[in-house]
């Protein structure tokens, strides 16, 4: 692995082992959230929640790390800057772990608080930070990318075994707590090897007009001021009994308010942004993209929520005697992109050099499309676990093998898409967008979930067969908008002018 590194600033190796850790405590969590939500009080310390209301605030807690990133990545930009953003973003984050560890079920959920609040500072500015690494037009900063997602998925698959294995196997607390142990090692790495990340992130962009800059200061830390008050009121209601919140209200509220930020900013662009007729077409793309997206992960998060009680209540996972977590079949998806991701950017440097490249509509619609194939597979194992029978968990590698080549073909390709169609001066606000369409499948998908499962295995068939027609129902309208959405996209660079694709080399690169 060091050869890798060798080509590339010391700095990368940093960052690379931050994320790493971040993501080993992020998504060991998270593979045992719902587990630990609607165990038993007597299995390990659950809080024995119905799934319904398990599965929402899993939705909730998902989708709110997305949503987060918006803010956080402002807050590095105008306030403290990307290192210092990365740094407290590490320490709220190490603090919510070991919270959630407390046998108190108040404590839990400051924890999950804790952690979208920490993630929402570390997660963008971490990348932010990789790509100031390198020069403008660096031929490298494509390639560290690519060994920066790699970390990701290192971090994903590792933490989900250690964290699985003590959670299920020892107590959930115990494994909310390894979470935050590895979040201080990726603390300790980041502090120890700072003197490597040269002047990346020190200080928060500047105008040029002092002046104002101090003024968007002011009005920003007086505004963290005021979201920090009413926070803590909501929480002390919440734990003094004030106020019970509901769960699955709370969700749809959640969506509902992602889908209003995501029309009204949309709106706003297309309307008294100053776009010329061509900027407005591709912004259009970038919406349906968005909404592609929305869809796309709404039936993708299932892998830690319904799925996840899937492999739990009805899988055979008996191994020569030994029960194997149910959390572990998490860790499926990032080991096969690790195993994947070099073949999808071959494929498309290979296709794209023959002019055979698909255009971006078609690889999404080949997402969704992958997406519901994997739960077809689902129909058949649900059937099994319907009949009384417990299922292979070969279902669940197959249908997590769809859903990453889904994943490959959609996650990668929509950030490169959106970097070529925004405008220049909406670049930003652009990209958080696709950040948002996460956010808001993600809270759907904690929605559906427990649909899916609150029936009993008699009615799973049926659920899982409901999700297959809307993600192939997508998938399929994607296929039929393409040509319309390719016209629309003439002029970025994925179309000149000219009508000819370019070499879409850059758009293989694998980036998180």
């Amino acid at each position: 692995m060091f050869n890798v590194f060798s080509q590339h600033p010391r700095g990368l190796m940093v960052l690379f082992g931050t994320e790493m850790w971040e993501r080993a405590s992020y998504y060991g969590m998270r593979a045992i959230l719902v587990l630990a939500l609607t165990a038993a009080v007597s299995d390990g310390g659950g809080l024995a929640l119905a799934d319904t209301t398990a599965t929402a605030i899993y939705g909730m807690y998902t989708g709110a790390v997305y949503l987060a990133c918006l803010p956080g990545g402002w807050i590095a930009d105008r306030l403290i800057g990307q290192r210092s953003a990365v740094w407290y973003g590490g320490i709220i984050i190490t603090l919510g772990h070991f919270t959630m560890a407390l046998p108190f079920e108040q404590t839990f959920y400051l924890g999950l608080i804790f952690i979208v609040l920490g993630t929402g500072l570390l997660k963008p500015n971490v990348s932010t930070m990789v790509g100031e690494l390198y020069p403008q037009g660096s031929a490298s900063r494509d390639a560290a990318f690519s060994i920066f997602y790699m970390g990701i998925n290192l971090g994903a698959f590792f933490g989900q075994l250690v964290v699985g294995y003590l959670g299920e196997k020892v107590g959930w607390h115990w494994g909310f707590g390894a979470a935050g142990v590895g979040m201080l090692f990726g603390l300790w790495q980041y502090r120890a090897g700072s003197a490597h990340l040269g002047d990346a992130g020190m200080a928060p962009a500047s105008t040029g007009d002092a002046a104002h800059d101090a003024r968007v200061q002011r009005i920003g830390w007086r505004a963290i001021g005021v979201f920090a008050l009413l926070l803590t009121l909501a929480v002390v209601c919440a734990m003094t009994g004030l106020w019970t919140p509901d769960a699955g209200q709370l969700a749809l509220w959640m969506a509902q308010l992602v889908i209003a930020l995501a029309v009204g900013f949309f709106g706003w662009v297309l309307i008294f942004g100053g776009l010329s007729t061509q900027e407005k077409k591709h912004v259009g793309v970038i919406f349906v993209f968005f909404l592609a997206a929305a869809v796309f992960w709404s039936g993708f998060d299932q892998a830690g929520s319904s799925l996840n009680l899937f492999a739990d209540r009805y899988t055979d996972r008996n191994i020569f005697g030994w029960e194997m977590p149910a959390s572990w079949l998490q860790s499926v998806n990032p080991m096969l992109i690790i195993l994947l991701a070099p073949f999808f950017a071959w494929l498309w440097v290979f296709l794209a050099q023959r002019n055979m490249d698909p255009s971006s509509p078609l690889k999404f619609a080949l997402g969704l499309i992958q997406l519901g194939v994997g739960f077809w597979v689902m129909v058949y194992a649900a059937r099994i676990a319907a009949g009384g029978e417990l299922a292979a968990p070969t279902w669940l590698l197959l249908t997590y093998l769809f859903h990453t080549t889904g994943e490959l073909c959609l996650s990668p390709v929509g950030l490169s898409a959106v970097t070529k169609l925004a405008p220049r001066r909406y670049l930003g606000q652009m990209m958080g967008t696709w950040f948002m369409g996460a956010s808001l499948g993600n809270v759907i998908a904690g929605l559906m979930a427990g649909h899916i499962t609150v029936a009993g295995a008699e009615a799973m068939p049926d659920q899982f067969m409901r999700v297959v027609y809307m993600s192939i129902g997508a998938g399929l309208l994607m296929l039929l908008a393409t040509p319309f959405l390719k016209s629309w996209m003439r002029g970025s660079a994925e179309f000149p002018e000219s009508g000819q694709p370019e070499a879409r080399a850059q758009a293989a690169e694998i980036k998180p």
